[in-house]
């Protein structure tokens, strides 16, 4: 039987989260931003007071919300939630009512281990990333045990996302899985153009019939609200908070909207906040100003790289030629001859171009994922009639399998709407076509993935009054951590400095290495944001740390898990 999913395209038009990386030389440079021109004195001195007054119009709403009772009680009987403790609360839906309606917010914690400092509050990115499955899945990994001994480790999904009342585009998921059966991650023709546009058309026109409500209050400056609710709720004066990708956007939103209640920001793969929102002018659509094709581009040329360096003993690819070569026959040959590939359950998976493609950026998130990639490559580029060993056919049906699954347990086109509603959008939807072919010229086979992301919202005409979308100047005197990947698929290197420069004193940490994040791979960066969150020391601005990890190397046991808690973090969207 064949397995189509609509969540592979559901993701691929939603994830645009992570944003992009750092570009390789061969990369061709973006097209110039507008440049911001050194403020006044008398401009400066406008904006502190402008900030000022917005500081304290937050604290006036805030000081009229009643601040929730968490009732903890057991996550259920899966004993792998046993550590676990899970609540709900109410929460309000516009702040500016907070005696009207309520959304629900879904929480889970892993209590202190030790005698607790407090809560540390987390989010895993997205949009849309569901913040009670990853504590529970990757938190014991994430997190050292001395920062789990003197905290309780906090995830929430929020509003709009998961648990807590989702945006839904559909009556059913079945009537989701049709609307989009047959349609692919990106097109790349004239048909499926056509295709994929009426798709989003019925997508948008979905989102705003059957989630109306809940979209004009769903800015992540809500967000930012819900969680200084919760951090009150759980008794702490000041948050402490670790973000990773679009996390890194609510943590700088939080900091603008309460700057007085920072204790401790991790953000950890930064998003431009002007580059999501396109407060600095740029009307190009979302997927193209956050620059993941070229971020994505870069790291495919690292994994290449280093795949042709490890040989074919340890990587698969390179067996078969140079793994450039091979590989850029396999993806065209693609494009007319799409592959079927049997999965462990006995159901096969198409895997065209664009599958492809979407299935290489998500592996670039993580070198632990690399010579799982290399080996799913190279069996679909060995020619048809070519002797396949079980090993590699069944490494492929795992990877794709697993993957597939992994893409059946997003919640759902609705919860990665954020963009829609309180970003920028380019006004022209007829012309991504020509928006694509732009990227495709910046960043081959992953500037069209990521320049279809948003079409669904340029069908909206709806928006979050009370979302915040600048300016940028932070004024939270707390330090923060800020780190940044060389090679990130995700979030591009080169916008960490400018991100950690919005805050008066940033730290910032190079990890010279590859992929999305530092969980599960940096021993050094564990440790810095282990003396960060549990002794307030802040490393030197300029630091740096390398990864524990290099690609293509086999993996020890004892890694095993961080490798899954970082494929996690990927899984959800960051």
């Amino acid at each position: 039987m064949r397995r189509t999913t609509r969540t592979t395209l559901t993701l691929a038009v939603v994830a645009a989260v992570a944003v992009p990386a750092a570009f390789a030389p061969a990369v061709a440079a973006p097209v110039a931003q507008p440049v911001a021109q050194p403020a006044s004195s008398a401009q400066a001195s406008s904006g502190s007071a402008a900030d000022e007054a917005l500081v304290r119009r937050e604290a006036a709403k805030a000081a009229r919300v009643a601040v929730p009772k968490i009732a903890w009680k057991s996550c259920g009987t899966d004993p792998a939630l046993a550590k676990f403790q899970c609540a709900s609360v109410e929460v309000p839906t516009d702040y500016d009512r907070p005696r009207g309606a309520t959304t629900t917010i879904a929480l889970t914690r892993l209590p202190a281990s030790g005698q607790r400092i407090g809560t540390l509050f987390t989010n895993p990115g997205g949009p849309g990333g569901p913040g009670v499955s990853f504590v529970q899945q990757a938190a014991e990994i994430a997190y050292t045990p001395e920062v789990r001994a003197k905290f309780d480790i906090l995830g929430f999904d929020p509003r709009g996302v998961g648990q807590s009342d989702p945006v839904t585009c559909f009556p059913t998921e079945a009537e989701e899985n049709a609307a989009f059966a047959g349609i692919e991650p990106f097109p790349i023709n004239a048909a499926q153009t056509k295709d994929y546009t009426r798709a989003m058309l019925r997508a948008a026109v979905g989102c705003m019939t059957t989630s109306p409500d809940r979209l004009t209050h769903y800015s992540t400056a809500n967000v930012a609200r819900d969680m200084d609710l919760l951090r009150r709720a759980v008794g702490d004066s000041k948050l402490s908070y670790v973000g990773y990708s679009y996390g890194t956007y609510l943590g700088a939103t939080y900091a603008k909207l309460f700057p007085g209640n920072v204790r401790a920001l991790v953000l950890d793969g930064t998003l431009s906040p002007s580059w999501y929102t396109g407060s600095d002018g740029d009307r190009r659509p979302l997927g193209v100003r956050l620059r993941q094709g070229e971020g994505s581009w870069d790291t495919y040329q690292q994994f290449l790289a280093e795949c042709k360096k490890a040989g074919a003993e340890r990587c698969a690819l390179a067996a078969l030629g140079d793994p450039a070569t091979v590989a850029e026959k396999l993806l065209q040959r693609l494009k007319t001859d799409p592959a079927e590939v049997p999965l462990p359950d006995g159901t096969t998976m198409t895997v065209s171009y664009q599958t492809a493609v979407f299935l290489i950026f998500q592996s670039l998130y993580s070198p632990l994922a690399w010579t799982d990639l290399a080996a799913t490559l190279a069996e679909l580029a060995a020619p048809a009639s070519a002797a396949r060993s079980a090993a590699a056919v069944s490494v492929a049906g795992k990877v794709l399998g697993e993957w597939n699954r992994r893409q059946e347990e997003y919640s759902g086109l609705g919860a990665g709407l954020q963009p829609c509603i309180e970003a920028h959008q380019s006004g022209r939807p007829l012309a991504y076509p020509q928006f694509a072919a732009d990227a495709n010229r910046r960043a081959q086979h992953f500037g069209p993935l990521r320049a279809w992301v948003g079409l669904a919202c340029e069908f909206m005409p709806v928006r979050d009054t009370d979302a915040f979308l600048g300016p940028w100047n932070l004024a939270v005197k707390s330090p923060v951590l800020v780190f940044g990947t060389r090679h990130d698929p995700a979030t591009p290197y080169q916008a960490t400095r400018p991100y950690a420069d919005l805050y008066p004193d940033a730290r910032m940490v190079t990890v010279e290495g590859y992929g999305h994040g530092t969980i599960g791979i940096s021993a050094c960066a564990d440790q810095k944001i282990t003396d960060y969150l549990v002794r307030l020391k802040a490393p030197a601005d300029e630091s740096t740390c390398t990864q524990d990890y290099k690609p293509f190397t086999p993996l020890a046991k004892s890694r095993a898990a961080a490798a899954d808690a970082a494929l996690k973090l990927a899984a959800f969207g960051s």
